[in-house]
């Protein structure tokens, strides 16, 4: 459905002369289009896994960040604060980011993102300790989550931008869900190599200086990423975009509300449930399990890899299913699962090791139908002449206030509290909130993302033949 004001804007006239049923993504049936397809996917998904890499070794690092850089009685609740700390200069950078992203291109941004992220995850790594330079050494760590959360502001929302339209409108939900294989892959690979050097070390030599290896490990990492998007032009659609002159050059954030507020409420939903599920079943739960449960630390590291990479064996299959039956009946399936099965997976949790593996694999497969849909869902929700700015803006606020708090939230009611359970009430009403935004929520399986129109599959997609 097109903006309220679309039938007077002059963009939005130009899409008559777009055969908007035509797909100008790479043609599978030929070697070319599927060598651009692996590039694409491998460029969008490498960027992805540097970045939640960052997030899964803070995460399990967070006793060791704890003893450097925040000594005393509320040093681990400090720890978490930083990492929430990250995510509220996100939305400042979903501003700078998206607007540019739409008016210099969706490659340009990611080259800039990608080395500030891990370059800034690097430099975590040889940062002086709060015992070494004192005060100094807490406010350099902060400044670096800061810089690492402004350019995620632009890398999620720009690689998800840059996968969606390269990938073929009827397989939007297969090469996607990749993506979110790499934040998988990044969380799984940052406990695993945690955990490898948790168990080869002394003690003594893990606390004084082989928690530092893993965050240094980020750089090669966004270097390769950076190889990879440089051998590859701007995706087929912004291309279109710029030889049609319809790129906005001057589009503000006023503007992109007034027009285009009601995909922006609805998304803001979607992502708040997406992000209070994602935080406290992949970033909080190896604190949870160690410090809440009693679990030995490399018992939980173990308990959340098996998870993960039972995850990512399940996400391209649901990313493919989502193709065939749409995106809205994935997402009522993942959110009434977790709102039913929370409170019973978490309180199975608490039991022994063996149920903790499995409380959280199924809780993480009720998880997958939301996480493999987002680089086919949320993007379509926007025209591509403000598709960047749409998502990165509307993301990031949403993860900033709802999701990157999750962890630090949890830790302070069960602190003051008591309830070890809270995390699965948390992540109930993180569903209840889900499941309204979905209601709302337009089905674009397979309909077209050309042009300055939002997408809507009842025009080009699943929904085309649908008679209602």
């Amino acid at each position: 459905m097109p903006p309220e004001d679309s039938k007077h804007s002059p963009v939005a006239d130009g899409d008559h002369s777009i055969d908007r049923a035509e797909d100008i993504g790479p043609d599978l049936h030929t070697a070319e289009g599927r060598g651009m397809i692996r590039k694409a996917t491998a460029a969008s998904a490498m960027g992805n896994l540097t970045e939640w890499f960052d997030y899964g070794v803070y995460s399990v690092a967070v006793t060791y960040i704890t003893l450097h850089f925040f000594p005393g009685d509320y040093g681990t609740l400090l720890a978490l604060a930083t990492l929430a700390l990250s995510f509220v200069v996100r939305p400042l950078g979903g501003l700078v980011w998206g607007p540019l992203g739409d008016r210099l291109g969706r490659k340009t941004v990611l080259t800039l993102t990608i080395l500030m992220m891990s370059g800034a995850t690097f430099l975590i790594g040889v940062l002086p300790t709060f015992q070494t330079v004192g005060i100094l050494a807490p406010i350099l760590l902060v400044l670096l989550r800061m810089v690492q959360g402004f350019s995620t502001g632009g890398e999620y929302g720009g690689a998800a931008t840059f996968m969606a339209e390269y990938a073929p409108d009827k397989k939007r939900g297969f090469f996607g869900s990749f993506l979110e294989f790499g934040t998988l892959g990044g969380f799984a690979l940052g406990a695993a190599v945690m955990l490898v050097f948790q168990v080869a070390l002394p003690e003594a030599a893990m606390n004084s200086w082989g928690w530092r290896i893993p965050f240094m490990l980020a750089l090669p990492m966004g270097l390769v990423g950076l190889y990879l998007r440089s051998k590859l032009e701007d995706t087929p659609v912004f291309q279109e975009l710029e030889e049609r002159g319809e790129v906005e050059e001057g589009s503000s954030l006023k503007a992109l509300i007034t027009r285009y507020w009601r995909p922006m409420v609805v998304m803001f939903g979607l992502v708040a449930c997406l992000n209070m599920v994602n935080y406290t079943l992949l970033s909080y739960m190896p604190t949870y399990l160690e410090s809440q449960l009693g679990l030995d630390s490399n018992l939980s590291l173990i308990v959340i890899i098996v998870g993960e990479v039972a995850m990512m064996a399940v996400i391209p299959f649901a990313g493919s299913i989502s193709d065939k039956v749409g995106r809205k009946p994935m997402w009522y399936t993942s959110v009434i699962g977790l709102f039913i099965f929370a409170l019973p997976m978490f309180w199975l949790m608490g039991q022994n090791f063996g149920l903790a593996i499995l409380g959280f694999a199924v809780l993480g497969l009720l998880y997958i139908p939301q996480l493999a849909t987002i680089t086919a869902t949320f993007p379509a929700m926007f025209p591509s002449q403000v598709r960047f700015a749409g998502f990165a803006v509307t993301y990031n606020v949403a993860t900033a206030l709802l999701g990157g708090t999750a962890a630090m939230v949890n830790e302070a009611v069960i602190e003051t509290t008591g309830f070890v359970l809270f995390p699965a009430v948390y992540m109930m009403i993180a569903a209840v909130i889900g499941l309204v935004a979905v209601k709302f929520m337009a089905e674009t399986a397979g309909a077209s993302l050309r042009g300055t129109e939002i997408p809507d599959a009842h025009d080009t997609g699943i929904l085309a033949e649908d008679p209602s």
